[in-house]
């Protein structure tokens, strides 16, 4: 087992491993910017050390400044949390150059999973369903031929190296096809360094639904049933609950097995998720695989009682999963809220000092934060305050924890989304479970 893992994060996930590793007897190392000089991930951690200045691109994305910080403390792994550089294979490779553990999955499996259209290519290989598409596409007249003759409107035009929701335009006619997808080429250019687009049949009415996996070096490969992620704002998450209520249980069998199924042929040897899409008939195609642990995985944790970072830290230490598919148990539902610092009707950063903070409690409810009274939301990142979580034994019961928890939940200081959430558990859709990607946008107009 490590001796020490630095923790190359921020926020609540930085705490959230810190928790996680201290349980294991680990000692922890914190990095931070200027900014986060004060963050709980830095009260938290055995030793702590500054890696730059105020903006992720001068400390978190800073790879020397993480690495030497490493090597300073004589940590022997590295975990980098969500976002950031935790899905960069050239970090993971330096990491291991200099004899750091990475802790997350091979080289190849992030180079491979990475790219989207390689990912798709693999998925089509193990007999993982995908919806029409295409290979990478630069030229607009070849798209144009080929959506006309192999795919038909609509499509979605997505980056390959995309993520975020970035590098993503819907197109329903020639016209658009031809606006959107230089659009998309530019803005993927942007965010990821890499114009390279594909483009897929966009599935109408669509539910988000994702299968958590986990993997050994030793060729186990276990899921741990589904989530929903349906509630999305362009597209990004902002409720999320296991298991995916609305997909019938053997579809979700189905579904984890293909995910296992993909994740051997790739021998993937960590925490990650494979997302879908499912449409109004139960069909679902993969989208992508995240090679990293999810924001949301708090869900799953409460559903399967499976503590998803330890396992991640055990696997990448050397040892062997120590549960099997058979194990595996799902009881009672979960839903989790991103709590954010944004004004609930636009949605817009609401960044300031948090002047009282009083975290909601009692049976079933977890919060995962870094936040406290006197901390100052930044502008020079993430809106996350963060995530709370309800428990309960069916999803009634779920719905009506996390309303309660709620409006318990105090936060003076910094507008935040509860009051939107409010709206969402007591919209009559979503209490019957009437939820696609496009429920914010036809249940509350103009959010």
């Amino acid at each position: 087992m490590f001796q020490k893992i630095l923790v190359a994060n921020r926020g609540e996930i930085a705490v959230r491993i810190i928790r996680a590793a201290k349980e294991l007897n680990i000692k922890t190392v914190a990095v931070y910017s200027e900014a986060d000089r004060d963050s709980l991930h830095v009260r938290l951690a055995d030793e702590a050390v500054c890696i730059g200045g105020n903006t992720s691109a001068d400390s978190y994305l800073k790879i020397p400044n993480i690495m030497a910080a490493a090597e300073a403390t004589g940590a022997d792994a590295i975990h980098p949390g969500y976002g950031f550089l935790s899905e960069n294979a050239k970090f993971a490779e330096i990491c291991m150059s200099h004899e750091i553990t990475f802790i997350g999955p091979r080289i190849d499996c992030i180079q491979n999973m990475g790219d989207k259209a390689t990912a798709r290519a693999t998925a089509i290989a193990n007999e993982v369903p995908v919806s029409r598409g295409t290979g990478i596409v630069q030229d607009v007249e070849e798209a144009v031929k080929r959506v006309e003759e192999e795919i038909q409107y609509p499509v979605m035009i997505k980056a390959t190296a995309g993520g975020g929701g970035k590098g993503m335009r819907i197109a329903f006619s020639e016209e658009e096809l031809r606006e959107n997808m230089v659009a998309a080429q530019q803005e993927a250019l942007a965010a990821f360094g890499n114009g390279d687009v594909y483009i897929e049949k966009y599935i109408e009415e669509p539910r988000h639904v994702e299968v958590q996996v986990l993997g050994d070096n030793y060729g186990n490969v276990i899921h741990l049933s589904t989530r929903d992620c349906s509630i999305q704002r362009r597209h990004q998450k902002m409720i999320e609950e296991a298991p995916a209520f609305s997909v019938p249980f053997k579809i979700q069998n189905e579904m984890g097995e293909a995910a296992v199924r993909l994740a051997k042929a790739i021998q993937y040897n960590s925490a990650g998720t494979l997302e879908f899409l499912v449409d109004k008939n139960n069909q679902y195609y993969f989208m992508e695989m995240n090679t990293r642990v999810q924001v949301e995985h708090t869900v799953t944790e409460l559903v399967t009682g499976i503590d998803i970072i330890q396992l991640q830290i055990r696997v990448a230490a050397g040892e062997k999963l120590n549960i099997k598919q058979q194990d595996v148990a799902v009881f009672g539902h979960a839903i989790e809220c991103r709590i954010n610092a944004e004004n609930p009707n636009d949605f817009l950063p609401s960044p300031g000092i948090i002047q009282q903070y009083i975290a909601p409690g009692g049976n079933g409810i977890r919060v995962d934060s870094h936040s406290y009274t006197g901390y100052e939301i930044s502008p020079y990142y993430d809106s996350m305050i963060g995530k709370l979580i309800a428990f309960g034994v069916n999803r009634e019961e779920a719905i009506a924890k996390m309303k309660r928890a709620l409006s318990e939940y105090i936060i003076e200081g910094v507008e935040t989304t509860i009051p939107f959430y409010l709206e969402v558990l007591n919209n009559e859709n979503y209490q019957k479970g009437n939820v696609t990607t496009a429920f914010i946008e036809e249940n509350f107009s103009g959010k």
